[in-house]
């Protein structure tokens, strides 16, 4: 696409995304404790960092609904309720979240992601929606949070009932329907700025001479942001780390999943470690402008993608636009509603709930579904960094679980070609090979799993006696130095019952390590074969 092309694509989405940007701004800085304009000031050093440094054509790096319940999370505790500490609190948990992105970008950590349970994960980001939509309920019909956890609070909120003010439910929910129905009737429509409009007319007429009928947003200071100093004392930073680590991890895994969906779909490749650096760029900027801690969201960027943006010129519009409503346009707002702003996170967080595709998990996996719902009830029992912990422990769990099964496969002569050899449980027209026992080992084997290759074949040769166990190892690149030590107790176990054991399709590397180990020796030359076939025409005396 020429110059001309992405301007005529990418000027209408940044007004587009500008729209959705600014109101949920505002309400995500409510969310996180920080004054209103922290939420727009985010969005001056987060659009245009990203969009210099960043791999993505598509991604929004703003504030995040999980980012700020998190941070409002962090924050309570560091603070302990002391007004005076929260700026300096606030700045200095954005530059540890920015130094984390910082040093795990430039050490080339970007793979670490990959280690994360896509089903564990989408428990615990819908278990963070629920925690969130339980904070936000209240707003909508003009009440007060209940004290407690996720439980107590829905529990407080079907107590107050009887006591929901009239005027802040018809606009709150009215607010939140009228989200839904212009996301489906006119997608491209910012329907966050259409809502905040009507908000600000109904939050003025409902509240004319002196009539409190709705909790309004109240003044937001216009004009330009004021440099902020972190507090930067050992022990605050001891107190922040965990909880600066828990938000990276999460805002990360989001940022991108989210990234990598929309460059999958417009064909190009995106660098993890790249977005670590460009959004730990982005934290570090919004740290001395006090502004919020940011990362990829999925609802602007689905909303950005949605308009027609096709490269970052769209983040740079908005950019500019929120400069000019801090500017110029922030009086408007003073009659906001706060059960719109509430409206604007739950429609939000709404894309974060995936009922369906967890129902889903439990028809492909058993287990990875009840450790999606032990993620899920983690956040929601035990709070949101407990929860984290308990997330990520589920995923070692599953990694170690994974790692350690290992499966082999009996190998037999394919039906239609008998240089080929495949599984003889798969395939029923597959001819075992007379007096082989021939084994394909599916996955590596190494430390965590090699004895169970050990069990397997002892249990084989219990039930039969071949002449040779011919070992498939094409799965490992390389082998530890507890698996030399299994495979030469295998060996002595295999002689000892008359049979020979064979080895094919080694690596180099793997080859090497036989040899440091002195396993090649032990086990000679000539029964290393380069594949299967070969082994079985080499000993088969039929």
């Amino acid at each position: 696409m020429k110059t001309a092309d992405y301007l005529r694509t990418d000027l209408p989405a940044g007004l587009t995304l500008w729209g959705l940007l600014v109101p949920e701004a505002i309400a995500y800085a409510a969310m996180a404790g920080a004054p209103a304009q922290a939420g727009l000031y985010t969005l001056l050093a987060s659009l245009p960092l990203y969009a210099l440094l960043g791999g993505s054509r598509q991604l929004v790096c703003a504030a995040t609904s999980s980012s700020s319940i998190m941070m409002a999370a962090v924050l309570s505790q560091a603070t302990a309720g002391d007004a005076g500490l929260f700026a300096g609190s606030m700045a200095a948990l954005c530059l540890l979240v920015g130094a984390l992105f910082l040093v795990a970008g430039f050490c080339r950590l970007g793979f670490v992601a990959q280690f994360l349970s896509y089903p564990v994960m989408t428990g615990y980001v819908s278990g963070l929606a629920v925690y969130i939509a339980a904070s936000q309920a209240p707003k909508l019909l003009g009440l007060h949070k209940a004290p407690g956890d996720v439980f107590l609070q829905i529990w407080g909120l079907v107590e107050r009932l009887p006591q929901t003010r009239p005027e802040a439910a018809v606009v709150g929910l009215g607010s939140l329907a009228l989200l839904f129905v212009l996301e489906k009737i006119a997608p491209r429509l910012p329907g966050a700025l259409v809502v905040l409009v009507l908000g600000v007319l109904a939050g003025t007429w409902l509240n004319q001479g002196g009539h409190a009928a709705l909790d309004l947003a109240g003044a937001i200071p216009s004009g330009l942001p004021h440099f902020v100093l972190p507090r930067l004392s050992l022990a605050v930073l001891e107190e922040l780390l965990p909880g600066a680590a828990g938000i990276a991890l999460v805002a990360f895994s989001q940022a991108l999943g989210t990234g990598k969906t929309f460059a999958d779909k417009h064909g190009y490749d995106l660098n993890p470690d790249r977005e670590l650096v460009a959004m730990g760029a982005a934290n570090v900027g919004c740290c001395f402008l006090g502004g919020l801690v940011n990362g990829g969201s999925m609802s602007s960027t689905a909303v950005n993608e949605r308009a027609g943006a096709r490269s970052q010129a769209s983040g740079l519009t908005a950019a500019f636009m929120v400069l000019l409503t801090l500017l110029l346009l922030t009086p408007l707002f003073h009659n906001l509603p706060e059960p719109v702003l509430a409206a604007v996170v739950m429609h939000a967080v709404a894309r974060m709930l995936k009922v369906r595709e967890v129902r889903g998990f439990l028809k492909q996996s058993r287990m990875e579904f009840w450790l999606a719902v032990a993620a899920f009830l983690g956040v929601l029992g035990l709070g949101l960094l407990t929860g984290l912990l308990v997330t990520l422990k589920l995923c070692i769990v599953m990694l170690l679980w994974n790692a350690s099964r290992l499966h082999v496969s009996r190998l037999g002569r394919a039906p239609c070609d008998p240089d080929a050899f495949v599984s003889l449980e798969r395939h029923q027209g597959a001819q075992p090979v007379a007096g082989m026992l021939l084994l394909r080992l599916e996955a590596p084997v190494f430390f965590a799993n090699a004895e169970r290759l050990r069990d397997y074949v002892r249990g084989a040769l219990a039930l039969e006696k071949p002449r040779a166990v011919v070992l498939d190892m094409k799965t490992n690149v390389t082998l530890d130095i507890t698996t030399t030590r299994t495979l030469k107790k295998l060996l002595s176990e295999v002689r000892a019952a008359g049979a020979d054991l064979i080895l094919t399709d080694l690596t180099d590397a793997a080859r090497d390590s036989l040899e440091r180990s002195g396993l090649m020796q032990e086990l000679g030359e000539d029964k290393v074969k380069r594949n299967v076939g070969e082994a079985a025409r080499g000993n088969n005396k039929d």
